[in-house]
């Protein structure tokens, strides 16, 4: 059966590069039709063991604008981070194209992408997860919703 509408996922100034590995695992396991990455360099990870950049498209960008000028047409931008007007993920209704934005580990998302995404949300707890886990659980929570 085909699916309907499209996601990818990939985060922004990404500080270590095993977070990554494990995200994009992830997102191969879950079906994601694209991960890209914003401002750093894409390197070979021993924790994406499936190495997922062969079997789906891995995008690279310099920064969020070179990012933003090149993102699916009619899809939308959707920010995991910890704000005042963030949506709670289990009140969130995934839209078909999506595209879902992590931050830095150490920073979450810069001022400029909050601004440009047309969602928010955040994930249960009152601290930031590792930010390959709540890439994991937005993803699962997608598929679980279907």
């Amino acid at each position: 059966m085909k699916k309907s509408g499209y996601y990818g996922i990939g985060a922004l100034n990404m500080k270590t590069s095993q977070n990554y590995g494990t995200l994009f695992r992830t997102a191969q396991i879950l079906n994601a039709d694209f991960i890209f990455l914003i401002g750093c360099r894409f390197k070979k990870q021993a924790t994406d063991t499936m190495k997922s950049w062969r079997h789906i498209p891995l995008f690279e960008y310099v920064d969020f604008e070179d990012f933003n000028k090149h993102r699916p047409h009619d899809c939308k931008l959707v920010g995991i981070e910890m704000t005042e007007t963030a949506i709670p993920i289990k009140e969130f209704k995934h839209p078909k194209q999506a595209c879902y934005l992590l931050g830095a580990e150490d920073s979450g998302l810069t001022k400029e992408a909050v601004k440009n995404c047309q969602e928010i949300i955040f994930l249960p707890g009152e601290r930031s997860m590792n930010v390959s886990v709540a890439g994991s659980i937005v993803l699962f929570d997608r598929i679980n919703k279907q």
